[in-house]
């Protein structure tokens, strides 16, 4: 992208990874400065970015989409890490060039998306999900009659806030498990009628 560049760039293997925005120590980070090098990660096709101001570490995944965008995936403030804690460690772990080359910040990604208000909210508007919540509510009250389609207009319009239901973010979050639960219904192998037995299922021969 001309006229748009990066501070610094991390290659592995003579593999770009990772872009790195620099700003003054002391100042405080914003998400717009790290707009010129999201811009230039997406025209190199590389999905990480890291902005320090060298206190204060943060690194976004990039989406892309249209417009192209970014996510905060981790925050870390040098001054708060303890080397004793291992959460702490790792936590740097992710970030180091082992990590890098195991993948390890993108299984923190995948593990973070899947616990995400939008993943979560999706979830509960499952079909699995809601006739759980009907069964546990007929057991409670087993004198009123409670059908799905009511649970789920209660989840929609008084539980899930409207945030975590509309936008891109819910839309692929929908889009992920309907894919999950359709792999796993072709994986489901077929049950033989009841009643026939696999000997009626064999050809005969003449």
């Amino acid at each position: 992208m001309r006229g748009t560049f990066c501070d610094l760039a991390i290659k592995i293997d003579n593999q770009l990874q990772t872009l790195i925005e620099v700003k003054a120590i002391g100042l405080e980070l914003k998400d717009q400065h790290v707009k010129q090098a999201i811009d230039y990660a997406a025209n190199q096709g590389v999905d990480w970015v890291l902005l320090t101001n060298g206190i204060t570490w943060r690194v976004y995944h990039l989406v892309f989409a249209k417009p192209i965008d970014q996510e905060l995936v981790l925050e870390i403030d040098f001054c708060g890490l303890s080397p004793r804690l291992e959460s702490d460690i790792e936590l740097l772990y992710l970030w180091c060039k082992e990590g890098w080359q195991r993948s390890m910040l993108g299984e923190y990604h995948i593990q973070k998306q899947a616990l995400s208000r939008f993943f979560v909210g999706a979830m509960l508007q499952t079909d699995a999900v809601i006739d759980v919540v009907r069964r546990e509510l007929r057991r409670v009250s087993p004198d009123v009659r409670i059908d799905s389609d009511q649970i789920r207009d209660v989840l929609i319009k008084e539980v899930i806030k409207r945030e975590v239901m509309e936008g891109e973010k819910a839309d692929e979050a929908r889009k992920k498990i309907m894919k999950a639960a359709n792999k796993a219904l072709r994986a489901t192998p077929a049950k033989p009628a009841k009643g026939k037995s696999a000997a009626e299922d064999q050809p005969t021969s003449d």
